[in-house]
């Protein structure tokens, strides 16, 4: 029974990671290469991460420079980084790409905002559904006692409640980070 219990934090767990990385690619006012992570380019006939074509640097805070490890591939970049839709305008000198990033409005900064709290929403969507899976893993074992069926779902539930509580303060953070001019 303790199997169900650690199962469930290790999924709970790698919930948080990929919470994380989403949110990292929630733009905030700096320059990150994360704020890349969802580009995908045609490289010779298949769709390839961006940064494994090119190699993607911050100059300034509001700048990022993109260097294709092979030069061929610079117009493909930026049609990919054009087909994210992430509101760039890449700049094309024939050996690099650089991307000046925005500074943020008062509404785009609320619409991140909103974009945060839906993927918050989401993740403790993912939590509560691993807690559900894991009382009704408990449930269905007839060996266990009325008493240790309950204490398992009480310890189920205060991990619950413990990594929602995490999820929370991580969407606080990155909202403050996002709210910062």
């Amino acid at each position: 029974m303790e199997n169900i219990i650690e199962n469930a934090k290790q999924r709970m767990n790698k919930t948080i990671e990929v919470f994380e990385k989403e949110l990292s690619s929630v733009r905030t006012g700096r320059a990150t290469s994360s704020m890349l992570d969802r580009v995908e380019v045609m490289y010779y006939g298949f769709k390839t991460p961006l940064n494994q074509v090119a190699s993607i640097s911050v100059q300034e805070p509001r700048l990022l420079l993109i260097k294709p490890y092979d030069k061929s591939t610079l117009k493909d970049i930026e049609k990919g980084i054009a087909e994210a839709n992430l509101g760039f305008n890449p700049i094309n000198d024939g050996e690099v790409i650089r991307i000046s990033v925005p500074e943020l409005t008062e509404d785009r900064r609320r619409d991140m905002v909103k974009i945060v709290r839906k993927i918050n929403e989401e993740n403790k969507v993912a939590i509560r559904n691993i807690r559900r899976d894991a009382n009704d893993t408990i449930k269905k074992d007839k060996d266990t006692s009325e008493d240790m069926r309950r204490s398992l779902e009480s310890e189920v539930q205060k991990l619950t409640d413990e990594f929602i509580k995490k999820i929370d303060t991580i969407t606080s953070i990155k909202e403050k980070e996002i709210m910062t001019i």
